[in-house]
């Protein structure tokens, strides 16, 4: 029996709700769209229904989103269900890029995953635990100047809604994590699943990176 895929997005003290939840909305959306019986057509469809996607974090401990959401995550850094795509979101990351446990836990995690995603200012975090290093990405527009500063050998790209550079995605700022999300399920199974999904979630995709 094939595992499941294993879709692992970050949570932390002060991430951005929207980058957290818009992929959680996107994967979990669209495996039960892969789940239909009108699916059963469509290429990949019984991987995209076993998508398992979990948010992790230090502990179990529930996580504080800014401006006070409340997060309890299914599954903490101790856990070693495989990691195939890895997402991490942003918001406000100084303590996320500075923490030794986040920081080991996402050098392994990205080591094992196939794709490896950040959303707005979780390229910070990336970039702090040297997974992506050398690569193209992008960030939110008030951050871009930040991230070239703190990150000299990575190429920057301005005006984009996100970045693809081999296996490492990310996206500009807050909505376009969704954009980026629905990118990753074409990529991963089929644009007809992105776009259904897309169309369940009443969201109209901006498709095209630019």
């Amino acid at each position: 029996m094939t595992r499941p895929f294993g879709i692992a997005i970050l949570a932390f003290d002060d991430v951005e709700t929207l980058d957290l939840a818009g992929p959680y909305e996107v994967f979990t959306t669209a495996a039960r769209m892969a789940a239909r019986p009108e699916a059963a057509d469509w290429p990949g469809q019984p991987v995209a229904a076993g998508w398992q996607v979990a948010c992790v974090a230090r502990t179990r401990a529930p996580v504080r989103a800014r401006a006070g959401l409340q997060v309890l995550p299914t599954r903490d850094f101790s856990d070693e269900t495989t990691v195939d795509l890895l997402v991490v979101p942003g918001g406000v990351v100084d303590a996320a890029a500075r923490c030794p446990d986040t920081l080991a836990w996402v050098r392994r995690a990205g080591a094992q995953a196939t794709l490896t995603a950040s959303v707005c200012t979780g390229v910070f975090v990336l970039a702090a635990a040297g997974v992506v290093t050398n690569h193209r990405v992008t960030t939110h527009w008030e951050d871009l100047a930040d991230l070239r500063r703190q990150w000299p050998l990575l190429d920057v790209v301005d005006g984009v809604r996100w970045v693809e550079d081999g296996r490492v995605f990310s996206s500009a700022g807050i909505s376009a994590g969704i954009d980026l999300s629905l990118h990753l399920v074409a990529r991963l199974i089929c644009p007809e699943l992105a776009e259904r999904t897309a169309r369940q979630m009443d969201y109209r995709w901006m498709s095209r990176p630019d």
